[in-house]
């Protein structure tokens, strides 16, 4: 069992993942036109997608134990091209819905097995791989505009991109399978007594410091996606930018993410791991509080370079380290990130747009700073809990 082969696999699998969560976005005027779909089909599509990885989530934190780990990512990943494969011939968009609820799903207990595997693997570089992985998500985002951009030129229509993925996924199973490892399983996050149970969130959600990593991962999906989703209506609409200027500034904030999700990585080699994580929150506050507050073009694109700075690394640093804390419980740690991720956007994406109705989206778009804010606090709380419980685990050899 090569360790380095495995986190490659697990690394592509995160590249095909982040091409096929941001592809619908991408092909949707195309898909939509052609299925006949609404504008609130087309939102709910998104948000059905989002509660399969919600429901991916709770049960890979519970049940991957049972399985060899390998063996279940590559079933996963020829099950996803098998359903994409599908969705790609669909010519109603109810069956669309049904389709988008399990690739989510799906997606989402592979997320699972990849965050496992990384953080046991790579037990001293946790915070550094598990960064890696992220960024390696991130360029699937980056990358899939490209790819669909590249085969409209070729006079292929939405349902080609959707099928070039799935076949990359069905090729990255197959080498997930034959680098399977009965070593893998015990590596999988858990004891030789744990391997084959089922894990309880109950337990684990008990102690303060991973009730303080959900709250704080509750924050940072609702601070990503919050200002993912209304950013640019919030520039036009409340601000009167014009389109290109709105976008031009939103892309500071995607700018700052992918750097932060490199740069934290380099930084951790100098900087105490306590004052990186407070000082990414702190930035990601201060940013979010300048994109409401600024008066300027130019400092909105301050702002929003700040706040993608300060939360892009975040995500790796908290379910890293708190993996530290307690490696058998890894996959519900992992379950328990992604899940309060999905929450927190779903919640601040429907509470936004209430408000926008209700009181416009200027007066609405303060969600954003107080989620950042929040956020700030959330990851203070997580921090103190964090080194408390640190000292306390270091202490314990001794004292025994």
């Amino acid at each position: 069992m090569n360790p380095l082969v495995v986190t490659i696999i697990i690394y592509t699998g995160y590249f095909l993942l982040g091409c096929v969560a941001l592809a619908w976005g991408v092909v949707l005027p195309e898909l939509a036109t052609e299925l006949h779909m609404s504008d609130v089909i087309s939102g709910s599509f998104f948000t059905i997608f989002s509660f399969g990885m919600v429901a991916g989530a709770f049960l890979g934190g519970k049940y991957i134990q049972r399985f060899p780990f390998m063996r279940l990512f590559a079933v996963l990943a020829w099950m996803v091209c098998g359903f994409l494969m599908i969705l790609s011939w669909v010519s109603s968009w109810q069956l669309l819905l049904i389709l988008s609820f399990i690739i989510g799903t799906l997606n989402s207990i592979m997320f699972t097995i990849g965050h496992t595997l990384t953080a046991s693997l790579h037990a001293r570089r946790r915070s550094t791989m598990m960064g890696l992985g992220d960024f390696a998500y991130s360029l699937g985002t980056m990358a899939v505009p490209f790819l669909v951009t590249g085969l409209y030129l070729l006079d292929l229509d939405w349902r080609w991109p959707i099928r070039v993925l799935g076949v990359g996924l069905a090729l990255m199973g197959i080498w997930a399978w034959f680098n399977h490892s009965s070593e893998l399983d015990s590596y999988g996050g858990s004891s030789s007594k744990q391997h084959g149970k089922t894990l309880s969130y109950g337990p684990v959600l008990s102690q303060p410091v991973f009730l303080l990593m959900a709250l704080a991962m509750f924050s940072y999906g609702a601070v990503e996606w919050g200002n993912g989703n209304w950013f640019v209506s919030y520039a036009q609409n409340g601000v009167g930018m014009d389109g290109e200027a709105a976008r031009y500034s939103f892309a500071f904030f995607t700018g700052g993410m992918v750097l932060s999700r490199l740069g934290f990585i380099f930084l951790l080699r100098i900087v105490n791991l306590y004052v990186l994580m407070i000082g990414m929150a702190i930035l990601a506050g201060v940013g979010g509080a300048m994109l409401k507050l600024a008066d300027s073009t130019e400092l909105m694109q301050y702002g929003n370079f700040m706040l993608g700075l300060g939360l892009g690394g975040l995500f790796p640093l908290i379910l890293s380290n708190a993996m530290g804390l307690d490696q058998d419980s890894g996959p519900i740690l992992s379950g328990i990130a992604v899940i309060s991720v999905s929450i927190g956007a779903q919640a601040f994406s429907f509470i936004t747009g209430f408000l926008a109705e209700h009181l416009g989206l200027k007066q609405a778009y303060w969600m954003i700073p107080i989620g950042s804010v929040w956020l700030t606090l959330m990851v203070l709380g997580f921090s103190y809990h964090l080194r408390l419980r640190s000292q306390q685990l270091q202490s314990t050899p001794a004292a025994a």
